[in-house]
């Protein structure tokens, strides 16, 4: 009897993004000089060989009303994680990167990114600490919220909000930024985990998602020498 050929294989379809609460949600806030760093970030992502890092991660950079992000792009170059521009109501999956989109707030709910309009005007909006509080009360304890460079104070209210709820905080150690007054806002609460250089970020959340939440991740370096109290 003749064999019947095997029927070719279906095409895989995109991941669905999972419940929210079964992976850390990272976000990322960077005002004035914040490429160089968010570059110098994924830069230190796995290669191939290596595990994806588990988690997702939200950029929230401060932008002019009419100027569009190059984070999607930039993203690409370093990591093979897909990186989007956020859509309302967007759902958000492991091993992706979501970016704001100019002159909008953006809030975390119910394992989805929503948009708004800004109610501040410009020049006295806090894009970060809106973002930072909503992941805090919707992730609780698997939110992580990192300082990049950038001046002013904005996402020092969201660190206070994201450690109130038993999450994890990192800033940019201040010798490494370009604009040192966002992080140094941050580190100066005394509630950041961590004061790192963004290229040594990476390896240090994937140590910690794999302690606390049982994630794949690659061994840390040595703890970090300014490791706040």
């Amino acid at each position: 009897m003749a064999l019947k050929p095997k029927a070719p294989p279906k095409p895989k379809a995109p991941p669905e993004p999972g419940p929210a609460r079964d992976f850390p949600v990272v976000g990322i806030g960077a005002s004035a000089g914040g490429l160089a760093a968010f570059e110098a970030f994924f830069s230190g992502m796995p290669a191939d060989a290596d595990p994806d890092p588990g988690m997702a991660f939200v950029l929230v950079q401060h932008l002019a009303p009419d100027h569009q992000s190059i984070l999607t792009e930039l993203i690409g170059r370093f990591t093979r994680m897909r990186a989007f521009e956020v859509e309302d109501g967007m759902a958000v999956a492991p091993n992706c990167a979501y970016i704001i989109p100019p002159n909008r707030d953006m809030a975390f709910l119910d394992g989805a990114l929503h948009l708004l309009e800004p109610a501040a005007p410009r020049g006295q909006r806090l894009p970060i600490d809106f973002f930072f509080r909503s992941l805090a009360q919707d992730q609780r304890e698997r939110a992580i919220g990192i300082v990049l460079s950038g001046t002013g104070r904005d996402g020092t209210l969201g660190v206070r909000a994201i450690k109130g709820e038993g999450g994890m905080v990192m800033a940019q150690k201040p010798d490494s930024t370009e604009f040192d007054g966002m992080p140094g806002s941050a580190i100066a609460t005394g509630l950041v985990d961590y004061e790192l250089a963004p290229a040594d970020m990476v390896a240090q959340l994937m140590a910690y998602s794999a302690h606390a939440f049982g994630r794949p991740g690659r061994t840390a370096g040595p703890a970090p020498r300014t490791k706040a109290r």
